[in-house]
């Protein structure tokens, strides 16, 4: 249990930090940049792609099931 929440927390993190440089990275668009570019910048960097690991890792471990408890699941 407790393993699955400092995970959570772990992706939540990383979910923020990539969030906060694809926001910050909008600025391109001032410059000249269109949206194809932008993503193709945004998905070469690395602290961009922090936002997606940081998803998945939620994703999992709300959606793996863990443990032998006896819980009721609907």
């Amino acid at each position: 249990m407790l393993a699955r929440v400092f995970f959570f927390l772990i992706g939540f993190g990383l979910t923020v930090i990539g969030s906060v440089y694809i926001i910050s990275y909008l600025n391109l668009f001032s410059i000249g940049y269109n949206f194809l570019e932008y993503v193709n910048f945004i998905i070469r960097k690395f602290e961009c792609l922090c936002a997606f690991f940081g998803f998945l890792i939620m994703f999992l471990v709300v959606m793996i099931p863990g443990g032998n408890y006896n819980e009721l699941h609907l």
